[in-house]
């Protein structure tokens, strides 16, 4: 342990000596070279007391998601996803707010869509899919256009550290690929759909172009397929840009992680026997390394360096059994290969479901009857087992905004 530390801060020294001496834009990939920890921002209303609370965490950046925020068309700065006509400059200039506030507390982000132009967030969308995206390179241009404006606009922001082109894209879906099950699937799956709107690092390839144009030094994040599932890279290519993190999430054994785990009669207990891939497995941490080891054994193969693998998003729903020794396992074996990751969610305002502050009991009558009410009751956010397992992650901060100098205090 101590082994460890010391060698974490000689790693993290150096890497702040190199940054101090390169230009601002250089900063941007220089950032990830050293193991960052963050978490995701999904709010309906952003705050500046939201980035104060993060600071206070400790968090090194966060994984910003705009698309519950309300713009002046139906989807918050791109307009129209049906037909992108250009970046909403109002909605643009909220943005900047938000990444102002980053900056102000000394905190990088990292914009991550939940849609582009043909490819609707789900819950914006009336619950429906929205896959034309998938099905028409006819929004892959619509797309790379939108991601030009952008970047364009954000590529000299000191807060902007990445651009996650799109949170979880599901090109497999209504294609025959199932969900789940042997990675050998996806290489008939490509020689099939390769060349195709289906074809995932093709239209990747496209908006890094397209972004290259306006800006050549942000990197650019890229999420797997399947909702970003850890092995649905295995037949991609290396992307030709060196400036590209790849992006995976970690939600399995979805069945115990999922909120409606919580409601079933008998709810699945990790540790323990949780159904994937339509098999019941002993899920434990030894499941969970042998479930990533072929994203592991597809960055060795491609001679990725591991500084350039995020795990972007991993979660539970706070009151499953068992949620606190997930997180132990996950978090685990997320330092151990030395991966940058950002656990879901923080603070999120919309659903106390993965708000780990509040521990792993219900919110009581009083609350919903608060919400039914139209009222917006005050959360009860404290240190408690499940948080900590997080909270031990970080250096925990002052909460004024930073100078560059965070003064750090011991975690929990």
């Amino acid at each position: 342990m101590v082994a460890g530390t010391t060698r974490r801060l000689v790693v993290g020294v150096t890497t702040w000596l190199l940054l101090i001496g390169l230009p601002a834009a250089a900063q941007k990939m220089a950032f990830w070279d050293t193991q960052r920890k963050g978490a995701n921002c999904f709010n309906v209303e952003p705050s500046e007391a939201w980035f104060a609370a993060a600071r206070a965490l400790g968090v090194d950046w966060v994984r910003l998601a705009y698309d519950k925020w309300k713009g002046q068309g139906r989807d918050f700065l791109m307009g129209d996803a049906d037909n992108f006509q250009g970046v909403v400059q109002q909605d643009l200039a909220k943005l900047v707010e938000v990444l102002d506030w980053a900056q102000k507390y000394n905190i990088k982000v990292v914009v991550a869509p939940l849609g582009l132009p043909g490819n609707r967030w789900i819950q914006n969308n009336d619950n429906r899919r929205d896959l034309r995206l998938w099905n028409d390179k006819a929004y892959w241009q619509q797309s790379a256009a939108f991601w030009s404006e952008l970047a364009a606009r954000l590529k000299d922001h000191p807060a902007v550290c990445a651009y996650n082109i799109l949170n979880e894209p599901t090109p497999e879906m209504e294609t025959g690929l199932a969900e789940h099950g042997d990675v050998a699937r996806y290489e008939a799956w490509y020689r099939k759909h390769r060349g195709t709107a289906h074809d995932l690092p093709a239209f990747y390839e496209t908006v890094i172009a397209a972004i290259r144009q306006v800006d050549s030094q942000t990197p650019i994040m890229l999420d797997a397929g399947w909702y970003a599932q850890p092995n649905a890279f295995v037949y991609w290519p290396s992307a030709r840009d060196d400036r590209v993190l790849y992006a995976f999430h970690m939600y399995e054994p979805y069945a115990f992680t999922n909120h409606q785990n919580f409601r079933r009669e008998k709810p699945y207990v990790y540790p323990g026997r949780i159904p994937h891939a339509k098999k019941k497995v002993n899920w434990n941490k030894r499941q969970m390394e042998r479930h990533l080891s072929p994203l592991f054994a597809w960055v060795g193969a491609r001679e990725i360096p591991i500084n350039r693998v995020v795990c972007g998003e991993f979660g539970c729903y706070r009151r499953n059994p068992g949620a606190a020794a997930y997180f132990r396992d996950v978090i685990s074996i997320l330092n151990e290969h030395d991966l940058h990751w950002a656990f879901y969610s923080f603070r999120e305002d919309g659903w106390d479901g993965y708000d780990y502050e509040l521990g792993t009991e219900g919110m009581g009558a009083a609350y919903w009857q608060a919400k039914e009410a139209g009222r917006n009751p005050p959360l009860v956010r404290r240190d408690n087992p499940l948080f900590d397992v997080i909270k031990s992650q970080f250096s925990l901060r002052d909460s004024q905004p930073g100078d560059g100098r965070d003064r750090e205090r011991r975690g929990g």
